[in-house]
């Protein structure tokens, strides 16, 4: 066992080296370094060298590039944009409908996609145009965007799962179920805001008049057929194999990744450029999870041989506030952690001392898995870190203000609380599926 005031202060150095704008990756590895050679000496290399192998040897995380490349294969081979013409002639003549369309394209997206950022950044270009074209509240446009970027964050196959269940060592598969449900009725209570608003205020999201004159009813199911069809029957597959049982999320995304290809071919637009334009951003997203993953790793092992676990886990213990108070305490800081880290070093950081005091409290880690993931959208959008505002400010043209994306923001915010406050009243909204699908009753 290590010295317990070393554990202590490995938390005050690493969020001094972060704010001093080292990256997330180099501060996690550099505190397990300085504090982790007290205890090895020397020797602290090889132990590093172990964790290296253990995190580019596992299983689950070989999911992570699998599922990238087939989202950045979409987006590149042009699909993501045909997707969401043909999502537009459906909806944009209501009110709100170029909003509508943004929701439901980024919810398609990241399930084909589960990539945190790419989901918005590929959407935002494509909608923000649109909506300020057609007259949308600069406000409403920031905010749609910027929520249904976060359904990355949820909607499977989402790195973030798969990352967690590799930290926790839960099923993937379980996850993927566990959120399906409450990632469905955030993506519904992210359209009522939507429609309830533009009914309200019909100039916050006025309709496209010349969508029914334009295309008839013929060319929409055309359409339909042609571009939401095989793409969704790609997302079907693969997440279909993984709850049916037939292959492994890793097996499943290299279906996935293979499917994403062909479909590029069948639409023509596969090239040598676009394969290696998919497969530069695969490296780039995956070098960059992978470094913070292993930085982080790093960083709970030596804080656990220091004795950190076991401080946390007395004083969680010594408020004496059950189960239910053991939750709501880590819940809140990830929320907090949420403001100034990105979720991969959220999670990173916690679960490596939150899952076993969940586990020997006897809460159902699928249950805590489920709200930790939406708490973890939620930060998404909230400032200070609030990643979401970054990603569209750097495509957004300068009349939306930061103003206009905060204020748009909030009620999608509202909305996910609502969510997470749903979970935890009723815990059967993570639990059923899983139930049903795997156990079978």
């Amino acid at each position: 066992m290590g010295d317990l005031s070393l554990a202590v202060f490995m938390f005050p150095v690493l969020f001094v080296l972060v704010f001093a704008g080292i990256p997330v990756a180099l501060s996690l590895i550099a505190t397990a370094f300085l504090f982790g050679v007290v205890e090895f000496g020397m020797i602290l290399p090889t132990q590093f060298h172990s964790r290296l192998f253990d995190v580019t040897s596992n299983f689950v995380l070989a999911a992570i590039p699998l599922f990238v490349f087939m989202g950045a294969m979409l987006e590149r081979a042009g699909i993501a944009a045909r997707l969401f013409e043909a999502i537009k002639i459906w909806f944009g003549a209501l009110r709100g409908g170029l909003a509508i369309t943004t929701i439901i394209m980024c919810g398609i997206f990241a399930a084909s996609s589960g990539v945190v950022g790419a989901v918005e950044i590929v959407v935002g270009l494509m909608a923000v145009p649109a909506m300020l074209g057609a007259g949308y509240k600069k406000d409403l446009a920031a905010g749609t965007v910027c929520a249904g970027g976060s359904l990355g964050t949820t909607i499977p196959p989402s790195v973030v799962i798969i990352v967690y269940a590799s930290i926790t060592e839960m099923s993937v598969g379980d996850l993927f179920a566990g959120i399906l449900i409450p990632a469905g009725v955030l993506v519904g209570l992210f359209l009522v805001y939507i429609v309830g608003r533009c009914l309200l205020h019909p100039d916050a999201g006025p309709g496209l008049t010349d969508i029914d004159d334009r295309v008839p009813l013929s060319g929409k199911l055309w359409l339909a057929l042609t571009a939401l069809l095989p793409a969704s029957l790609l997302v079907l597959a693969v997440l279909g194999s993984i709850f049916a049982g037939i292959a492994a999320p890793t097996e499943a995304a290299a279906v996935g990744a293979l499917g994403s290809v062909m479909l590029a071919i069948a639409y023509g637009q596969f090239s040598f450029r676009v394969m290696k334009e998919a497969a530069t951003q695969t490296i780039k997203i995956t070098a960059m999870v992978m470094m913070i993953v292993l930085g982080g790793i790093l960083f709970a092992s030596v804080f656990i041989i220091h004795g950190g676990d076991d401080l946390v886990s007395q004083i969680v213990e010594g408020t004496g506030l059950g189960p239910a108070g053991i939750v709501v305490i880590f819940l809140i800081v990830v929320f907090i952690l949420g403001f100034v880290l990105d979720w991969i070093s959220v999670l990173i950081i916690v679960l490596p001392i939150a899952d076993p005091i969940i586990r020997a409290a006897d809460i159902d880690p699928l249950w805590f898995g489920v709200m930790v993931c939406i708490i973890l959208q939620t930060s998404y959008l909230t400032p200070p870190m609030a990643p979401s505002i970054f990603y569209l400010r750097s495509i957004a043209p300068k009349e939306i203000t930061y103003i206009d994306m905060y204020k748009g923001v909030a009620p999608f915010v509202v909305a996910q609380l609502l969510t997470l406050a749903l979970v935890a009243l009723y815990p059967a909204t993570a639990t059923w599926l899983p139930e049903i699908l795997f156990s079978g009753f």
